[in-house]
């Protein structure tokens, strides 16, 4: 178990910067989630961390030392894209596994396997995006690995077998791993993650501990009787750092005094008036586009 430092890192393919200066610290034992756009850098970010791509400046750090092929043993990388070999079948991805690491477990390889309902004699060709996804994840966790990189790695599977994969994540978590995951789907890394880094254009333009980014923002939530919204001053209050309608529901995003601002929703005519909790699909709106209103807000002006 080891804290993974990501130091100045930067990468260029000819004059594109998908990687800019991008320093990221990662508990020893966390779930770290890596979010961002399409085409952020996380991806790329990846690559550099496994040395699958040779950054342009920057450095990274296991425990401290720079990553040499006597870790490999105790990483594992599920990649957003697959590479399992087409012709080959399920058993002979899990013998390969075996012969290749000497933490690999073949009790805990198969319990996977069942776990997900695989098929270990089907072979690549004839499985679905989903099975891809899944027999990748066995492998990935059949090694026990300290530390385990994971793009998009319910990719294509069902709902049951998302949540698999996502209670594997947190149990190795527990038993000491370090787990650094890249998903589109929010809600998984919210439920996993307790430490977090939004990418934008190549850039780290927020990161901390989950609880923390969510301590000092609420929501403030009206729904009015038409989408009619006279805004009057809402728009120059201080408190409010993002304001978006749909339809007839109005959300405040607020810094301070969650109180005072349900009050005047209410004043306004609100017919139901409520405050929240920020989510992680909220934190990660408000970073990429933190001063984004809905065309619906713009016409209510």
């Amino acid at each position: 178990m080891s804290t993974i430092s990501i130091d100045r890192l930067s990468k260029s393919y000819g004059k594109c910067l998908a990687v800019d200066d991008v320093t990221i610290e990662i508990p020893a034992g966390s779930v770290f989630g890596l979010l961002g756009p399409n085409g952020a850098g996380k991806t790329t970010t990846f690559k550099c961390l496994l040395g699958l791509a040779r950054a342009t400046s920057g450095e990274v750090r296991f425990g401290g030392q720079p990553l040499t092929p006597p870790l490999f043993e105790s990483i594992a990388y599920v990649p957003e894209r697959s590479v399992l070999y087409e012709w080959m079948n399920g058993a002979e991805h899990l013998e390969m596994q075996r012969r290749t690491f000497a933490r690999y477990d073949v009790a805990r390889a198969k319990e996977l396997m069942e776990l997900f309902s695989l098929d270990p004699r089907k072979r690549v060709r004839a499985m679905s995006k989903g099975m891809r996804s899944a027999l990748a994840v066995v492998m990935a966790f059949a090694i026990h690995p300290e530390t385990l990189v994971l793009d998009e790695p319910t990719s294509g599977l069902d709902p049951v077998n998302q949540r698999a994969v996502l209670n594997l994540i947190i149990e190795a978590a527990a038993q000491g791993a370090t787990v650094v995951l890249s998903s589109h789907q929010i809600g998984q890394v919210e439920r996993a993650a307790d430490h977090i880094a939004v990418l934008q254009d190549g850039k780290v333009i927020l990161a901390g501990a989950v609880d923390d980014l969510k301590s000092d923002r609420k929501i403030v939530e009206g729904i009015f009787p038409s989408e009619t919204i006279a805004l009057d001053g809402l728009r120059r209050d201080s408190r409010i750092e993002r304001l978006d309608q749909s339809g007839r529901i109005l959300r405040l995003t607020i810094t301070a005094d969650g109180g005072g601002l349900a009050e005047t929703l209410s004043q306004m005519g609100a017919q139901s008036v409520r405050i929240v909790d920020l989510n992680l699909e909220d934190i990660f709106l408000n970073a990429v586009s933190p001063n984004m209103q809905t065309a619906d807000v713009v016409e209510a002006r």
